[in-house]
């Protein structure tokens, strides 16, 4: 008997399904994309039930549930209520990356702990409270570093440390700390502090200057996920990918999407594997560190 083509239910918050992530999905493997637009919690379960009731407990590995779109936070509820509606062996596996958040994220984390031990490391985090600068900060605290959570608002920057507390337990607001500045030589005591900065800011705005990143004397890994001009850190080229500038690796926006492409594919085509695999930050970023681990083993 053939094998059943792989389906993957593309469930999108936004008016229009992401074509991004519809074209990553083709690259993967995926035989047939079904995309639904304006998907939300309470609208989610038909789709699912479409999926769960049409092949058999043994089959359903064939069949897995992609959830995206530009509302992320309304992209984890609906990941909530989609784990809720499966019962006994009737499931599929589900990747939840909404404007591709935890792609991303993985992708710089990964890159970045080549150069340094994070139970050693205080990073700070610019444009800490928004997608993807919220989950950099959550990969870091599981990975044992100190985390500077920078933002303009102390209200939103406790906010999402609350928000982590309630992912990861009490214990991390020992290891978050908000950092909060309006302009950029406010931020010198906290850049002094850091071995790895990340830049997670709006597009198209400086950050940090490349004077004051050359004076911290303790940067080890700098990475800018700003690809519009000017840079989020000035100096780092888009193109940079462990680009050593003194006693500093940077990485560019550009550079850190090549890994999180390949980590997104990998991800995607994971889905097919089994039919109860649940692909979050957490899971997305162990994908990423298996993929680094394959390429240093392999010298690429």
């Amino acid at each position: 008997m053939a094998a059943r083509p792989r389906i993957l239910l593309q469930l999108d918050t936004d008016d229009q399904p992401s074509s991004f992530d519809a074209v990553v999905a083709i690259d993967s493997g995926v035989d047939h994309l079904l995309s639904y637009p304006r998907v939300r919690p309470d609208n989610v379960e038909p789709l699912i039930h479409g999926g769960m009731f049409t092949r058999g407990p043994d089959s359903l590995h064939g069949t897995a549930v992609f959830i995206g779109g530009s509302q992320v936070d309304v992209g984890e509820e609906i990941l909530d209520k989609v784990l809720a509606t499966f019962f006994g062996p009737l499931r599929m596996s589900v990747m939840v990356d909404g404007n591709g958040s935890n792609t991303t994220a993985a992708a710089a984390v990964v890159a970045a702990g080549r150069h340094v031990q994070w139970p050693e490391t205080t990073a700070l985090v610019l444009g800490g409270t928004g997608p993807v600068g919220s989950r950099i900060a959550q990969l870091l605290v599981h990975e044992g570093a100190q985390v500077l959570l920078g933002s303009r608002s102390l209200d939103r920057a406790q906010k999402s440390i609350e928000r982590l507390v309630a992912k990861l337990g009490p214990d991390v607001r020992q290891r978050v700390r908000p950092a909060i500045a309006t302009e950029e030589q406010a931020w010198r005591q906290q850049v002094d502090q850091a071995g790895a900065v990340f830049a997670c800011g709006a597009a198209g705005v400086q950050l940090l200057s490349s004077d004051l990143l050359q004076q911290a004397t303790h940067l080890r890994v700098a990475v800018d996920l700003n690809a519009v001009p000017p840079a989020g850190l000035e100096g780092i080229e888009p193109i940079d990918f462990g680009v050593q500038r003194g006693d500093r690796f940077d990485y560019g926006a550009l550079g850190v999407g090549g890994l999180k492409m390949k980590i997104h594919r990998r991800a995607l085509a994971s889905l097919f594997e089994a039919n109860d695999r649940v692909l979050n930050t957490q899971s997305i970023y162990e994908l990423g560190l298996q993929l680094g681990a394959e390429a240093t083993h392999s010298g690429s």
